[in-house]
């Protein structure tokens, strides 16, 4: 029996929950289905491969520039509380439960097969670190309720299996909007966020133009390069909250700030503002690599999956992680991480304030790698319903749901509540804790509650896909009626750039497949 677990224990540690290895075996996979030679079986798994391996190099430059920042800004603000960190209650997770996680994520990924075979759910989540976490909340959250190993393992990959068809779809009218077509759907557990952003730019942009249209003055017109604009923001940014951080802490303190390992840090005034302007930029390249990645994998892996449609689920969509929308509107991404930012920091006054004497609930602070990841995709949501304002006010709901959700999730995590981190994503936070509270009711009236639950997200999951969907439903429509034509001024002050884009949307990627020509009678609505 120790080598059954050892084997599952494996296979979820590293290979599935490997992105990287997992997105080159489907690659792979699809090309077989093709019939492409060996040497393109090959070439396309490895490139495949070294585009997700791209993104990973990317955030983990992005948390390497970010760490230091945090930091200075809770020196800053005095500010102490719980930071969520998926990784890190994750790895505390494991030393206990490590053998149900892993049966319980195969036994979910198998399940989002055969629901993505004989249901509406046409969606194959290979974002392999997500499905991960989430097997690891069910397992927690199952576990500390009292369920017993089999409950934890089927009733749990019965609910992973659902999410990980069921998200997709609920996302996917507003991933069309983004990307143009119906090639890639959102494998990332912060779609409440980013639908949360889609419906905000809907109520709030319908005449605001997009965050990729800029009429600059010709001594600024270097900002139209997204990374140069990037790393400029975050250089500024850098500087600014080191130098309030300098101020209220003392030299000695603030110094450590850019120390690793024990390491002093920064020598002097002058060696402290270099290295913040450092890691500014160190973020824009990281962003550039980011989306360099995504390119990469789109080449490769779309064209990939029409094997995997063909021969094991027709019509077959990749649902991909948050980056991947990432390319589509560069400079939404920053202002959705800004605005992101914003609003963790004020729903954390607000739970300082009212929430946590009022309720217990604890104090959680804005995470900056929860904020630009969830919050860059929100700002890109955001954007294709409701231009700039949409992006601006739609990732800060994204941060003021990233900040209550694991508040409340944290009432149904027994003793993991009390580590100063818990999962930080939208999707976590509403189900893991209607999860919790389900599988309170006892073992037989939990099982029913927690497979009701899941039946109904499922239920809403295939009315969404055959009445939204497959209708061809588009969420920005109406404000590409509303926008004026090209070179007229807008709403925001200026004029439009008169750079035409299909259906008024985001230009798609340079090397992402290209939408299919709008229908008749929409043509050039929004240029």
């Amino acid at each position: 029996m120790d080598w059954l677990v050892s084997t599952a224990e494996f296979l979820v540690n590293e290979v599935l929950s490997q992105p990287a290895y997992l997105i080159g075996l489907i690659t792979a996979a699809g090309l077989i289905a093709l019939k492409k030679s060996a040497g393109q079986i090959v070439g396309g798994a490895i490139k495949a491969t070294l585009g997700f391996l791209l993104i990973g190099a990317g955030a983990t430059l992005v948390v390497g520039a970010l760490a230091p920042l945090g930091e200075m800004i809770q020196g800053a603000t005095g500010a102490h509380g719980v930071i969520p960190t998926n990784e890190a209650i994750v790895g505390i997770a494991q030393e206990q439960y490590g053998a149900r996680v892993a049966w319980l994520m195969i036994l979910g990924f198998a399940v989002s097969l055969l629901l993505a075979r004989f249901t509406p759910l046409r969606y194959v989540f290979l974002t392999g670190h997500h499905m991960l976490f989430m097997a690891t909340l069910l397992t927690v959250v199952l576990a500390i309720s009292g369920q017993t190993s089999w409950v934890v393992v089927v009733v749990g990959g019965v609910l992973l299996g659902i999410l990980l068809v069921a998200m997709p779809a609920f996302a996917h009218p507003w991933t069309k909007r983004v990307t143009g077509n119906d090639s890639v759907a959102i494998g990332h557990f912060g779609t409440a966020g980013y639908i949360a952003a889609g419906v905000t730019g809907r109520l709030v942009g319908r005449r605001s133009r997009s965050t990729e249209e800029m009429n600059l003055p010709e001594g600024l017109r270097f900002l139209r390069d997204s990374m140069v604009a990037t790393a400029l923001s975050m250089v500024l940014i850098h500087v600014i909250v080191s130098l309030v951080f300098l101020a209220k802490a003392g030299k000695e303190t603030a110094f450590k700030a850019f120390g690793e390992n024990g390491t002093a840090g920064a020598s002097g005034v002058g060696d402290y503002v270099m290295q913040s302007v450092m890691q500014g930029l160190q973020f824009g390249i990281a962003v550039a690599v980011i989306l360099f990645g995504v390119r990469t994998i789109l080449g490769e892996l779309v064209p990939a999956f029409q094997g995997i449609a063909r021969k094991l689920v027709p019509g077959a969509v990749p649902s991909l992680d948050a980056p991947i929308v990432f390319p589509y509107a560069q400079n939404a991404v920053l202002v959705g991480f800004v605005s992101s930012f914003l609003g963790g920091l004020v729903s954390l006054g607000l739970l300082a304030w009212i929430f946590h004497p009022a309720f217990g609930l604890a104090l959680v602070l804005p995470g900056l790698v929860p904020h630009f990841f969830t919050g860059g995709a929100a700002g890109v949501y955001g954007n294709a319903t409701g231009g700039r304002r949409g992006a601006a006010l739609g990732a800060f709901v994204n941060g003021v749901l990233i900040t209550f959700l694991p508040a409340l999730l944290l009432k149904v995590l027994g003793a993991f509540g009390e580590e100063n981190t818990t999962f930080g994503d939208a999707d976590f936070g509403w189900f893991g804790t209607l999860i919790g509270y389900a599988a309170k009711a006892g073992e037989a009236g939990g099982v029913v509650l927690m497979l009701l639950t899941g039946a109904a997200v499922l239920l809403g999951a295939i009315v969404v896909q055959k009445r939204v969907v497959e209708t061809g439903w588009d969420p920005g429509a109406h404000r590409d009626a509303l926008l004026p034509p090209t070179g007229a001024p807008d709403t925001a002050g200026g004029t439009t750039t008169g750079t035409p884009v299909a259906y008024g949307k985001i230009a798609p990627p340079r090397g992402a497949p290209k939408p299919p020509p709008p229908p008749e009678g929409e043509k050039g609505s929004g240029a």
